[in-house]
């Protein structure tokens, strides 16, 4: 088991949904079913977040209407536009926004992250997503979802021609010579001329290079497609894990096909989510966790688990275990990971349908811990200090009093125990994340693979 060396300290991230990732948790007294679409609650979420130190705060997107609007809040703000107002509503948190390489264009995303990264002063990175989800397919004039491997392909060019073009002005191609009346270099600004399978662009981009150069680049697929495409371009890894092993074992796969990549293993950063449930006692952890499962509407909950499983609504009982002839992972096109956690969940465990939506209200998957706060910061760095995580994904079940609980209560914990800064050291999204700036060298010839041989 890898350990992590003590100077190492860990990355968090915000991760934002409305009123909470607990699917029930708008139902509670405190709080507000529409702030899904109110700035005023993410400004105080993002400075709450900047309070805490974290590296930065996320925002998960889909181009389509990804819920039943009586199940839980459905219909959020475009991250990008929401991101615009958050970057003058803080002065040194990260900002994330998921974008889909499916549904956008690269020459036209690239200039909306870049115009970002300027306006929040080099603080922005990009969740790189491919959209699974034949609703969202139909949104954009086409019959059936693309095939997987076809997305990821696109994903991969797509990628490679934002990446030129956000490199197409030199560091140096603005001058502002006023004296001789030369605004920029022509010289130093470069067409891409880019001419693939999915996209011919030629640039350059018509707007100067910004403070990153880049957005961090960000992944959260765990599908052997999603991890190569992680592995070759990734500089912070979202996933979801319920057991360590698992856990470590998906962080040195991703970190030594990295290393395989000519990367730096250690420019990849894994964070796993958690979904934290803080009581001052564990017993009144354990009672909010019940308070919240308790409100689940189970037809709700069971029509979503049959439509995430590709069955039909009849062939789940809330009170049976899951049937024998699920369909296997390579027959799904989308979400290929996530399906695979839930079912090796409900298996591995022997969960009835009732059983396993409780499991997931919580964090579609993602591990929920209930305890004290000092229960929550042991539960983080065991996974840390066991080479599982270089942070973690957190994603409070209600939003804001969840947030508001972690920042008082497990912060100064992980601080205390040097696992955590005392406060911002670097202006950057990837001074955060101790990354370097795209054209530093990050590569990883010279490098010793220091990933487990058991998933080499």
């Amino acid at each position: 088991m890898t350990t992590t060396p003590p100077e190492k300290t860990l990355h968090l991230n915000a991760f934002l949904m409305t009123t909470g990732h607990h699917e029930a948790s708008w139902r509670l007294p405190e709080s507000d079913p529409e702030a899904g679409t109110d700035i005023d609650h993410y400004i105080r979420l993002a400075q709450t977040a900047e309070r805490g130190g974290f590296d930065s705060i996320f925002f998960a997107d889909g181009p389509s209407l990804r819920a039943e609007v009586g199940r839980r809040p459905a219909g959020n703000l475009e991250p990008l536009t929401l991101l615009s107002a958050l970057a003058v509503s803080t002065q040194h948190i990260g900002l994330i926004a998921t974008a889909s390489t499916s549904y956008n264009s690269p020459y036209n995303l690239a200039r909306r992250f870049s115009s970002i990264d300027h306006i929040s002063r080099g603080r922005v990175g990009w969740n790189v997503v491919t959209t699974a989800g034949a609703d969202a397919a139909r949104n954009f004039g086409l019959d059936e979802l693309p095939a997987h491997r076809t997305r990821y392909e696109r994903a991969e060019e797509f990628l490679e021609v934002v990446q030129g073009l956000w490199q197409s002005w030199d560091d140096d191609a603005v001058l502002g010579d006023k004296e001789s009346g030369i605004w920029g270099d022509d010289e130093k600004v470069n067409a891409i001329n880019h001419e693939g399978r999915f996209f011919k662009v030629a640039g350059p981009l018509n707007i100067p290079r910004s403070p990153q150069v880049y957005p961090l680049i960000v992944q959260a697929g765990s599908s052997e497609s999603g991890k190569e495409l992680a592995a070759e371009f990734a500089e912070a890894v979202f996933t979801a894990h319920q057991w360590l092993d698992d856990a470590i074992a998906f962080a040195a796969d991703v970190k030594h096909r990295a290393l395989k990549h000519g990367r730096n293993p250690e420019h990849v950063k894994i964070l796993p989510g958690i979904v934290p449930v803080i009581g001052a006692t564990e017993a009144e952890a354990q009672a909010k966790d019940e308070e919240l499962d308790r409100l689940i509407r189970p037809e709700f909950a069971l029509a979503q688990l049959a439509q995430t499983l590709r069955v039909s609504p009849d062939e789940l009982s809330l009170d049976r275990q899951l049937p024998a002839d699920l369909p296997a992972e390579d027959e799904i096109e989308g979400a290929k990971s996530r399906y695979t956690l839930i079912v090796d969940l409900a298996r591995r465990e022997g969960l009835t349908a009732r059983e396993l939506i409780g499991r997931l209200g919580g964090g579609r998957g993602h591990r929920t811990v209930a305890g004290t706060p000092e229960q929550i910061a042991d539960a983080i760095e065991e996974w840390f200090r066991a080479g599982a995580a270089d942070g973690f994904n957190i994603m409070p079940p209600s939003l804001p009093g969840g947030l508001d609980d972690f920042v008082d209560t497990v912060v100064p914990i992980l601080t205390r125990r040097g696992l955590f800064r005392h406060d911002y050291e670097t202006t950057t999204l990837r001074g955060h994340y101790g990354l370097p700036t795209p054209g530093q060298r990050d590569r990883g010839d010279e490098l010793t693979d220091t990933t487990s041989s058991e998933v080499a």
